[in-house]
């Protein structure tokens, strides 16, 4: 298991046992960068949790890593908190993201190598890069458009990023 991944798993544990986050670990060097952030928790396949940073918000990876399992465990608006009876069913995944381009259109981008954000105003909407399911760009920017609440017709700013994906 990836040092990243095992930190996600940890954290969730120590979280939901014994209410509070672990301390952080020792760094490697992959945990001392600063970056974006998704963590994905699944259970027998299917999405238990998914809550990430666009662009890194803590002081470094570790952090980001923490924050987001924590959040993913417990407040992704789509799920119930998880509770400690399923730890031993769940998988983990950490998506480290590069920083976002912003990309001119659809022929810049690629639904297996880039995610996507679109943008309109204060309202963003982000999906990862090859997730199941997804196998156009329309899809993937309809999604994001869903999960901002941007309408079809309206205007939007596309950017992408790609991201280093630990299992």
């Amino acid at each position: 298991m990836h040092p990243l991944v095992a930190l996600a798993k940890k954290t969730v544990e120590g979280f939901i046992r014994e209410g509070k986050a672990i301390p952080p670990p020792e760094l490697t060097p992959e945990m001392k960068e600063k970056a974006g952030v998704f963590v994905s928790i699944h259970k027998l396949s299917e999405l238990r949790g998914c809550i990430g940073t666009f662009e890194p918000q803590r002081a470094n990876v570790a952090e980001e890593v923490m924050a987001n399992a924590i959040a993913s465990a417990t407040r992704d608006p789509r799920f119930s908190p998880i509770t400690a009876d399923e730890l031993e069913e769940l998988e983990y995944s950490v998506d480290v993201l590069t920083r976002p381009e912003p990309v001119k259109g659809h022929e810049e981008l690629d639904h297996k190598r880039y995610g996507v954000i679109v943008e309109r105003g204060t309202r963003k909407g982000l999906l990862l890069p090859d997730l199941e399911g997804v196998d156009s760009v329309d899809y993937q920017i309809e999604i994001c458009r869903q999960k901002a609440g941007i309408m079809p017709d309206e205007p939007v700013k596309l950017y992408r990023f790609e991201v280093r994906r630990y299992k």
